[in-house]
């Protein structure tokens, strides 16, 4: 049996000063108490009479110095412990845990059982079906897949589906990919037919061509493969291969007149008819998050979280993708409208000069950080990895400047999706990620970027502050892990936003949430029968990791909550609490 020893921390930077509040009758109705402030040393613990106040509104600080009464572990409380983080703990220890996400399209090459269990051990924290490829029946069959390993084999994978979006998509009709070569001939027709021919694409749109001219490039896949178009008859454009590549099926297509890209004014809608299919099977089949292609404005995200809202029995959360001008012009609304973003750095750099890419891509990662926001670094990682079964040396560096941008995850495309590599360019993200993280903490490279404040409510202000609070306190005491417990994930997101050293544990009975939370940097989702008696919830999930063999003698760690009692009695719910492992 595990017993802990109990420190209840208040950071001096909760001092209530002098404001317009009548605090005599407290605030709510709430009486405010003065309690003892300390502050902890894991070896000497010092306490100094300051008058402080705990503030019994939504979120509230608990000061006092005690120690916690073990009691025994139900057996109704199971730990939802995915297995892939267990044996990480096991091998490194807390600190060895690897924070930033990895996310895998799955494609023909990995949607076996085996496949998805080996990519699922391997690390794989969400794995993405592309809908622009592939039958609706195999993309039933793969979630299906997906939902048995985590059900089975003790994962926990999340389950994204990736909208095609109004774009203009060429296919040759193979189902893999089609070398074009230099010179060769090829026509661009929106004519529509079964099966391939010879050395011809099909639009998916008939006025495709509209305002294109004899001379104008055509670029697919944002330079996979480019083409001079040398005649246009009716619909069709006749081209000349004039950088030869790989032409993927359903591969994306962009036009180009004199080094700039031609503006179409197509009016098409933000989400086709065929994405709204798409969305309703991502509802039936309950995937987690839903990543909507070629945002153009933060009232496309609104709308498609309003109708999830309606018709989805649990959350599904809906991710921006920034890849063309007029996201990159409306990112703050779109981040903020949004659950998270995607940066698909493929399409965007057909759009904006290639060399605008790495500060564009920071520049996003760190709004969406400030907003609270995740984001995937993605398209191109490791895109040699399709053919070759070890990156460049550019790749990695790439792959490390991401994480070294705390990232909360990075993404495999096509290296996944259908090279026959996918499980060693999983294992080149972890690695990396991983080695990259150790680099930043022994370096103390703490991230000094800053985080405004959020919330707009004086409950949701102080939450914010315990968040921020917490995190520092964890990494000048040097506790092994943080743990929270949450309903609905907003304060295990808090401290991800803040980058702490140690591994943030997000215990929770919700879930939608620890799906959700599969995102979040540095947070390992947890999936626990919680009761409103915090004290009894924190022993028994230490008793029940102790009991694992993941927790030992002298560990500490930083305890966060925001679950709301039902009963009155206690007006503590969010509190600061450290606890050592005896």
């Amino acid at each position: 049996m595990a017993a802990v020893s109990d420190s209840s921390l208040m950071s001096t930077q909760m001092i209530v000063k002098s404001t317009g509040l009548n605090l005599k009758n407290g605030v709510f109705g709430v009486s405010l108490i003065p309690h003892r402030a300390c502050r902890l040393n894991l070896r000497k613990l010092k306490c100094n009479n300051y008058n402080k106040v705990r503030i019994g509104v939504q979120a509230v600080m608990q000061v006092s110095v005690e120690e916690a009464e073990s009691l025994s572990v139900s057996k109704d409380l199971e730990l939802g412990f995915d297995v892939v983080s267990e044996g990480e703990l096991r091998e490194r220890g807390f600190l060895g845990l690897r924070k930033t996400k990895l996310v895998c399209t799955i494609g023909p090459v990995c949607s076996s059982l085996e496949d998805l269990e080996k990519l699922a051990l391997g690390g794989m924290n969400v794995a993405r079906l592309n809908m622009c490829h592939n039958t609706r029946e195999w993309h039933k069959d793969v979630i299906r897949k997906i939902k048995q390993l985590n059900e089975e084999k003790g994962v926990c994978v999340s389950v994204m589906i990736d909208t095609e979006g109004s774009q203009h998509v060429v296919d040759h009709g193979a189902p893999t990919s089609v070398k074009a070569e230099d010179g060769s001939i090829w026509s661009f027709t929106a004519e529509k037919f079964e099966g391939s021919r010879p050395f011809t694409v099909q639009a998916n749109y008939e006025g495709f061509s509209e305002g294109i001219k004899v001379g104008d490039e055509v670029v697919v896949d944002g330079g996979m493969a480019s083409f001079e178009v040398i005649e246009k008859i009716g619909n069709d454009l006749r081209c000349k291969c004039t950088d030869p590549g790989l032409l993927l099926p359903r591969a994306k297509l962009s036009f180009w007149r004199d080094g700039q890209i031609v503006e179409e004014n197509h009016d098409l809608p933000a989400l086709t008819e065929k994405d709204w299919s798409d969305i309703e099977f991502g509802i039936s089949e309950g995937v987690d998050f839903i990543a909507m292609s070629f945002v153009k404005d933060a009232g496309a995200v609104e709308h498609l979280k309003t109708y999830l809202s309606t018709k989805a029995s649990r959350s599904i959360k809906v991710l921006a993708k920034i890849e063309n001008l007029e996201s990159l012009q409306q990112l703050e609304q779109i981040v903020e409208a949004s659950d998270g973003i995607m940066v698909a750095r493929g399409d965007l750099g057909v759009e904006i000069p290639l060399e605008q890419i790495p500060t564009v891509q920071e520049e996003i990662i760190k709004v969406c950080r400030q907003l609270n926001k995740p984001v995937i670094v993605a398209s191109q990682l490791l895109e040699s990895m399709v053919e070759f079964p070890t990156p460049t040396r550019a790749e990695v560096a790439d792959v490390s400047e991401a994480v070294r941008q705390y990232a909360d995850a990075l993404m495999l495309s096509g290296e996944s999706a259908i090279g026959p590599f996918a499980q060693k360019a999983l294992s080149v993200l972890r690695m990396t990620s991983s080695r990259m993280e150790l680099w930043s903490r022994e370096e103390n490279r703490h991230s000094s970027l800053h985080l405004p404040q959020l919330g707009s409510s004086l409950p949701d202000q102080i939450a914010e502050q315990i968040c921020n609070s917490a995190a520092q306190m964890a990494n000048k005491l040097g506790v092994d892990a943080i743990f929270v417990y949450t309903k609905h994930g907003q304060m295990a997101s808090l401290l991800s936003r803040n980058r702490p050293n140690s591994p943030v544990f997000a215990f929770t009975n919700d879930y939608s949430t620890r799906m959700a939370l599969n995102l979040q940097w540095g947070v390992v989702p947890i999936l626990v029968d919680l009761s409103d008696d915090m004290d009894a919830n924190v022993i028994k999930t230490i008793d029940l990791i102790k009991t694992k063999g993941m927790v030992k003698h002298g560990d500490a760690v930083l305890v966060v909550s925001d679950i709301i009692p039902t009963s009155a009695a206690s007006a503590v719910f969010q509190s600061i609490q450290v606890k050592t492992v005896v």
